[in-house]
């Protein structure tokens, strides 16, 4: 019997010929991660165990990125406990205020995940390595501590969906809106604890900003992990940003899959997921008159360059509509100098946002663009629960760059079309 992608990275790291969707395996990791919300708890659980140390100080990631800078004084307690610990430990990957960034974003960028890894992280959305051919998954603070000190994790080895993506976005249509679709196709929980698995002609019309934020969400429809194969796209990626090696994986011609979705690309329009799940989606052309008090451009998910790049292309020469606030936060500290050096951040605070440093912030109500009573919000991110940036009776409405930011000059959800781009 075949394997899918996602089954022979397993396989390999657990020393195994083969592998089947529903068997339990012990595999070896590649890195482990956690913030400064999710690492504490996994360092107090460590602090239980038997053991002395790290089992590899080279292979664990601590990105202090939620609540910092320090909102207040239990988060910087989080973060003194996470820096205590990497000093302790020697931990190689540890970034400070300063170097860190938005953690999804860093690793990448940092060159600490390739196609082949396994990795485990203590955030739901350590799924967006797949964009590289990894298998990634989001994991609890207890396991996240066992996998420090052991190096180990136990997996059920996952069934497979395949999305064969064929044709080319039109304008304005990115990888925000190839998710949101396929979301709101099968709902969020219609990949429940499966891969998924992105094939088709069309990954070449998809810039790496795409895939990494089509992976990102994978666990908003219940997906395990998601994942690409790696192609000459993804390999010049890796190659500029990483030193280590990397092994690619494809999927067997006759590899089992539970269903199989053909998405058209070129069929698709700018989508909008409206409260209080993602996928309750809209297409632009459904969405109505929605008037809006807040919108939020960043986060794991768009807070990319490419994600800014459109974002300014939409805002310049324009300026954020009377009464409404703009929150543009660049996904690291790297992709910030990048877009002052482009005039990008010129153009934002011109046009009369405000521009954060790199933070997850808002995204999960934290800080940084907090919500009151009633307030609607567009917003970038990946997660529109009730109460998830602010008061339980506030709205978030999900969306690309390019509608956030249209939506920023008329005041209302619009796509950039209404303004004759």
């Amino acid at each position: 019997m075949g394997m899918t992608m996602t089954q022979k990275i397993l396989a390999a790291h657990a020393g195994l010929k083969e592998v089947v969707a529903g068997q339990l395996i012990e595999a070896d990791l590649d890195l482990v991660l956690g913030n400064d919300i999710t690492s504490p708890v996994a360092i107090h659980e460590m602090d239980k165990m038997t053991v002395n140390t790290v089992f590899d100080k080279d292979k664990i990631a601590l990105v202090p990125d939620h609540f910092v800078p320090n909102k207040d004084i239990k988060s910087a307690e989080h973060c003194k406990c996470v820096r205590e610990f990497a000093a302790k430990h020697d931990i190689t990957n540890y970034f400070e205020v300063g170097q860190m960034g938005i953690e999804h974003a860093l690793l990448p960028e940092k060159g600490l995940t390739v196609a082949g890894d396994v990795i485990i992280g203590a955030d739901s959305h350590t799924c967006t390595y797949g964009a590289l051919g990894a298998f990634s998954t989001g994991v609890g603070s207890t396991d996240m501590a066992a996998g420090m000190a052991t190096g180990k994790a136990w997996f059920k080895v996952p069934s497979a969906i395949k999305f064969v993506l064929t044709g080319k976005p039109s304008k304005w249509v990115s990888g925000k809106d190839v998710i949101l679709h396929i979301i709101g196709m099968i709902g969020v929980d219609g990949a429940l604890y499966k891969s998924m698995e992105f094939v088709g002609d069309g990954i070449k019309n998809l810039s790496m900003d795409d895939r990494f934020t089509i992976a990102n969400m994978a666990i908003e429809a219940g997906g395990k992990n998601g994942i690409f194969p790696v192609d000459d796209l993804a390999k010049a990626y890796m190659d500029e940003h990483s030193k280590r090696n990397y092994v690619i994986y494809e999927a067997d011609e006759d590899a089992e899959y539970y269903s199989v979705y053909e998405i058209k690309l070129d069929e698709l329009k700018p989508t909008v997921a409206f409260p209080h799940l993602p996928e309750n989606t809209k297409t632009i052309d459904e969405v109505g008159d929605i008037k809006i008090d807040q919108i939020v451009i960043g986060s794991c998910t768009n807070g990319r360059i490419d994600d800014l790049r459109v974002a300014a292309k939409v805002l310049e020469g324009r300026k954020v509509a009377k009464g409404l606030r703009v929150i543009i936060i660049p996904a690291t500290q790297k992709i910030y100098m990048q877009a002052m050096e482009e005039g990008l951040i010129k153009t934002f605070i011109e046009a009369g946002a405000v521009v954060s440093t790199p933070t997850c912030g808002p995204c999960l109500g934290g800080y940084m663009g907090i919500l009151a009573k009633g307030e609607r919000c567009v917003s970038t991110t990946n997660r529109n629960f009730v109460g998830r940036m602010g008061h339980v009776e506030s709205e978030i409405y999900l969306a690309s760059p390019a509608v956030a930011a249209a939506s920023a000059v008329t005041g209302k959800i619009s796509s950039p079309i209404e303004l004759g781009l």
